[in-house]
């Protein structure tokens, strides 16, 4: 638990009172119905009758679809791919018939501006990624950019002007390692420039290909409290919310991500030849330890997850014994602390299933992607836009990373999740609702005018 200074205290309280009254207003019956049903409210709205276009928003998502999209009823679209840029053309066009002023920055990121009332403030940033992995689905992402420029469209075309600049925000490479938004967070080695991307074009050429200048990519970088706050809405890619029953999900925090390459060393001999007692089998001795690391993530309670996803045996023919064995292990969760106690227990049993197999566990760190937990005070403000609009919710990690995580680096961040149809994602069966996409954009305007209003103290 982080102690917080008077100041802290002091400035939550006021953010509270302030949120509390900017979002009285938002006493809304429940959306039913069609996902068109919020174009339906009367001219010079008050905050409360306020709804994005719904029909205007899923159709945008079936077009989008048009670049990458598969027979299979996915999207294959990996940055800076063909697709790619051709669906960053299609989103720049969308942006500026939404009322934006659109520019792509250093790195490749597309940014869209509306001018506030009081230019001084700093901008509310929300956004996300249009890029897919391979064979990927048609959601992930894809809600999350284009329900933040269906909420800057419902602004204009509804005349309503904010006190802050707004800025929508769609992030390059988000699939590929987060590559977009850790430029703006300054968390980028520049010597991953020559890194290849699943598209086969390197980060460097990747960028100048969006539009971007490696030579100029500091000038990407967002300060810390550059931005009054940053939203992202996300489908949830996991079955929570669908298996609960709920409409929204109000992320508290992105779990941490570490990786290792696991080498187990044994020694290949003929298969024939070796009796069964004499063997020094490295495969053995690894699939004892994928059945180990199941175990011990599980005999712990709480959300973490721990996958062996990789297993390469050499020298890979079927009269060899197996002498060396490349594995990969990952482990997720909030809590660092909890990861380090899981990761210390691994190592002493994988050392004890070496000892008896007569191999040896080598364990090198190759991914230490601490958590990033969410602003309390943005949690706060989606819990009550989500209530206001009448929609259920729960509060819950994200167990993916996200662009958001590393804004949160930078200044408040707030994540919306609406529910994935079976748990499914990063697949062409990825599929959300047209309703929950709909609730999702409606939370994420609510809650972007309730952060505008709350005092600019509040908000850095």
């Amino acid at each position: 638990m982080v102690e917080l200074s008077a100041v802290d205290r002091m400035d939550r309280r006021r953010f509270g009172r302030a949120l509390a009254g900017a979002l009285g207003a938002l006493a809304v019956p429940a959306l039913r119905g069609a996902p068109g049903a919020g174009a339906q409210a009367a001219p010079a709205p008050q905050p409360a009758a306020l709804r994005v276009d719904g029909d205007r928003l899923n159709r945008w998502l079936a077009e989008l679809r048009q670049f990458g999209g598969t027979a299979a009823g996915g999207t294959h679209r990996p940055a800076y791919s063909d697709a790619d840029v051709q669906a960053r053309a299609w989103v720049r066009r969308t942006m500026e018939e939404a009322g934006l002023a659109v520019r792509v920055d250093a790195a490749g990121n597309i940014v869209g501006r509306r001018e506030g009332r009081e230019r001084a403030l700093p901008p509310l940033l929300f956004g996300s990624h249009i890029d897919s992995v391979p064979d990927g689905g048609s959601y992930d992402g894809n809600l999350g950019s284009l329900g933040a420029i269906e909420v800057a469209r419902t602004l204009k075309d509804r005349g309503v002007a904010t006190r802050h600049p707004l800025e929508v925000v769609v992030w390059q490479n988000e699939e590929g390692g987060l590559v977009g938004s850790r430029i703006a967070a300054g968390e980028f080695p520049m010597q991953e420039l020559d890194r290849v991307a699943v598209s086969g074009k390197t980060l460097r050429d990747g960028i100048a290909l969006l539009g971007g200048d490696v030579a100029r990519l500091d000038s990407a970088r967002r300060a810390r409290g550059s931005f009054a706050a940053y939203l992202e809405l996300h489908i949830e890619q996991g079955g929570t919310l669908e298996r609960e029953r709920l409409d929204v999900g109000v992320v508290e925090g992105i779990v941490g991500i570490w990786q290792w390459t696991v080498t187990v060393d044994g020694f290949a001999n003929h298969a024939g030849t070796t009796p069964m007692d004499q063997r020094r089998d490295a495969l053995l001795s690894a699939a004892r330890f994928v059945e180990m690391v199941n175990r011990v993530v599980r005999a712990e309670p709480g959300r973490q997850v721990g996958t062996v996803g990789q297993l390469r045996a050499e020298p890979g023919a079927p009269n060899v014994i197996p002498g060396r064995v490349v594995a990969s292990l990952e482990l997720r969760d909030l809590d660092a602390a909890k990861v380090h106690r899981l990761h210390e227990r691994i190592v002493a049993e994988a050392r004890a299933i070496g000892e008896a197999g007569g191999t040896t566990f080598t364990l090198a760190p190759i991914t230490d992607h601490g958590p990033a937990l969410t602003d309390p005070r943005m949690q706060r403000v989606v819990a009550d836009a989500a209530r206001a609009l009448g929609l259920t919710s729960r509060v819950m990690p994200s167990g993916a990373g996200h662009d958001a995580q590393e804004m949160a680096r930078l200044g408040p961040a707030g994540m919306i999740f609406v529910p994935s149809v079976g748990g499914i994602s990063h697949s062409p069966r990825e599929y959300t609702k047209p309703a929950d996409c709909v609730n999702g954009a409606n939370v994420l305007l609510h809650a972007v005018l309730a952060v505008d209003a709350a005092p600019p103290a509040a908000n850095q």
